[in-house]
């Protein structure tokens, strides 16, 4: 895909006999830079460049409440991120949300839309022909020139996941001049001032003077507290000979 904005509309189901919790595992929507490679994320490589978006079945992480699934999330890879499956993919997760998709009587519909570094996921699968917005993500830089695919896994607990299409679309928008600078190619997905949930930044290594000035205002106090004491100290001792005569 050499487009600079699009829009992939996808058409799926997923089918099967498990009831509640036992099925899975799910399938996965790639814009990535390499292709057909498969491994460990929804049937794809781990640390891959690009974006992956996750229609996950099943969940591994036991103790977390705050998602119902199944669950729909997304994930930009510069190549050095690990997908988490214990926690579901949660400490790399750009967004997502609760999607019912499962066994269902009607079609289901999932859009990609990237415009202006802006990527949005929608989802239609209430049978009611109207998109629903799921995940909002601006600032996401994706190089040109990669590839679309899906994938999917499934484990002792199985579904049947059917894509019956994939359409592509160039969206045609208007820039501005700033806007065409700040939309320059790139060539490594990023994420403008990510901060992923569960992920603390490294502190910065403290300066050589300002660990110097540490310890000088301490060593500083503790002089300080010690000749208080002394003082408080020897008036103590002032009085108390006052009361013996």
């Amino acid at each position: 895909c050499y487009l600079r904005d699009w829009e992939m509309q996808v058409h799926f189901k997923i089918h099967g006999q498990g009831k509640k919790n036992l099925n899975g595992d799910g399938f996965a929507i790639w814009y990535t830079k390499d292709r057909m490679q498969p491994g460990p994320v929804f049937g794809s490589k781990d640390n891959f460049l690009g974006l992956g978006v996750f229609v996950d079945t099943y969940p591994n992480e036991e103790k977390q409440q705050e998602r119902v699934f199944p669950y729909i999330s997304a994930m930009v890879n510069n190549g050095s991120l690990t997908y988490d499956h214990d926690r579901d993919g949660r400490p790399t997760e750009l967004g997502g949300c609760t999607a019912m998709v499962r066994n269902l009587n009607h079609d289901t519909f999932l859009v990609i839309r990237y415009v202006k570094r802006r990527l949005t996921v929608l989802i239609d699968i209430d049978g009611k022909h109207e998109w629903r917005d799921c995940i909002d993500v601006p600032g996401v830089r994706l190089p040109r020139g990669y590839y679309f695919g899906t994938s999917s896994v499934t484990g002792d607990l199985s579904d049947n996941h059917d894509i019956i299409s994939l359409k592509l679309y160039q969206l045609t928008v208007e820039r501005t001049p700033e806007e065409e600078k700040r939309d320059r190619e790139v060539y490594l997905p990023v994420v403008d001032n990510l901060k992923l949930p569960g992920m603390e930044a490294p502190l910065e290594p403290m300066s050589g003077l300002a660990l110097f000035l540490i310890v000088f205002f301490s060593l500083v106090a503790i002089v300080f507290a010690i000749v208080i004491g002394v003082i408080i100290y020897n008036k103590w001792q002032e009085q108390s000979r006052k009361h013996f005569y």
